[in-house]
């Protein structure tokens, strides 16, 4: 597993579209929105560099990879039509602003001059950015694990539905080359709503949280706050607007419009020179309470619902091991699945990564500075959770024969129950059996019975 350098000859054409600058330093708040070379950054000057090499990262010598299973989430993309709404309307009010007004504001008068340039129709939709996550990240992953990716014909390739979903499983695609035709015929993109948005097959989730505005109660109480409502008035001065015609979403969307023209235009956006570097980590704040509450540590539901997805990893990996020890060929060495932020998310806090000794709250946002929970940090744009099955040569290594490696973000994760980059099967296994043997998708996600409400259940 020592990294390679993979050629520059296909990264040149691309390099003057990578990111060069920081958004006045506001980059590392963009939580969900982030761009992946805030996790990388030595991406931005090569974005087929496998970065620098980590110690402890090789397995023994006689260690063999059988299997990846990776999920990613897709790659950069553009707003949605109700973000894209938002920004139309607090765009409007500016255009409406008196002369007069107008002059006394020069911020306001440059976002004023600024093209709309997005359109509703662009919905959630890859863009080229994107793409080009997507190609890099299968370039870095194919020369990461060169022998797996040798038989790369044999690739498994699963998606959403949605259409940024697919576009990306075509990029991770292309970004291995052609030869991953087989017979003439190009590998077909499975289309898995139940294990890719296993949430939206999950009543109990989306009666108790998706659906259910109590549930978000800290999050709104933020909003309300009194971070929230320092962050709204200096916005409102920079705009020299009445503080009421502000609200918190509509600030939230000028900010994450920031985030949208870096990562898929780069460039930074007059949007941005409205905020401050406190005013972004407030922000942040309010994305991660958000995420943290309705795909987090929360409520219980919103990570039991994703067994589903985690069974299935370990039921791949359970037949590999079985095929090995049969002496057979390993019949998917690769299986790649592309979802989504809502899809990585509940799934670490399945496995209990990133979980704080405190609960995130609307009142506990100092506490809370130096927090694990940072969904920028864990899954940003391309962000990605990769497990890679071994054979150990027992003759030369004392440990069982299969062992295992977990990555995100491309890098190498500590296990819970060992503190170590490298866990026998055996032992991971046997760390979540719980999970594996008692967590029932069907029993999880069934409704309760009697009408209560998502905080008496959850």
């Amino acid at each position: 597993m020592a990294p390679r350098r993979i050629a520059a000859s296909f990264s040149a054409a691309f390099l003057l579209l990578l990111p060069a600058v920081a958004s006045g330093g506001l980059s590392s708040y963009f939580g969900t929105k982030s761009r992946y070379e805030e996790v990388n950054p030595h991406l931005v000057q090569d974005p087929l560099s496998l970065g620098p090499t980590v110690a402890g990262s090789r397995l023994p010598a006689p260690c063999t990879p059988l299997q990846l299973r990776a999920v990613l989430r897709h790659g950069t993309r553009y707003p949605t039509t109700g973000q894209i709404r938002r920004l139309g309307e607090l765009h409007a009010r500016l255009l409406r602003r008196p002369a007069a007004a107008a002059a006394a504001c020069p911020a306001a008068a440059d976002l004023a001059a600024w093209q709309m340039w997005y359109e509703e129709s662009l919905d959630g939709r890859l863009a080229p950015q994107g793409r080009r996550d997507m190609e890099h990240l299968a370039r870095r992953l194919a020369a990461r694990f060169p022998a797996l990716f040798a038989s790369r014909h044999r690739l498994v390739l699963a998606s959403s539905s949605k259409h940024r979903c697919l576009q990306s499983g075509d990029a991770f695609r292309r970004g291995l080359g052609p030869s991953l035709s087989l017979s003439g015929h190009e590998i077909e993109i499975e289309v898995n709503d139940s294990l890719m948005r296993f949430f939206d097959h999950c009543a109990k989730f989306v009666a108790l949280v998706e659906e259910n505005e109590a549930a978000m109660c800290q999050v709104n109480a933020f909003k309300e706050g009194p971070e929230m409502k320092e962050v709204l008035e200096k916005v409102a001065s920079a705009l020299c607007l009445p503080v009421e015609e502000l609200n918190a979403d509509l600030v939230q969307v000028a900010f994450l419009t920031c985030s949208y023209e870096l990562a898929i235009k780069n460039v930074t956006s007059p949007w941005c020179l409205l905020f401050s570097e406190e005013d972004a980590k407030v922000l942040e704040y309010l994305n991660d309470l958000k995420q943290y509450w309705k795909r987090g540590y929360g409520y219980d539901i919103n990570s039991r619902s994703s067994c589903i997805l985690f069974q299935d990893i370990f039921q791949h990996l359970d037949k590999v091991v079985e095929e090995s020890k049969s002496s057979k060929p390993i019949s998917s060495p690769l299986i790649v699945q592309v979802g989504h932020a809502e899809t990585l998310q509940p799934l670490l806090a399945l496995m209990g990564f990133f979980r704080d000794a405190e609960p995130l709250k609307a009142n506990n946002y100092i506490r809370q500075m130096h927090r694990k929970f940072r969904s920028g940090q864990i899954v940003p744009y391309a962000a990605n959770l990769v497990f890679v099955l071994y054979h150990c040569d027992q003759v030369k290594t004392p440990k069982e024969e299969y062992q295992v490696q977990m990555l995100l973000n491309e890098k190498l994760m500590l296990f819970h129950h060992s503190n170590e980059t490298i866990s026998t099967y055996a032992d991971l296994k046997d760390y979540y059996k719980d999970i594996l043997e008692n967590c029932h998708f069907k029993e999880e996600c069934e409704l309760p019975k009697v009408n209560i409400t998502a905080v008496d259940e959850l």
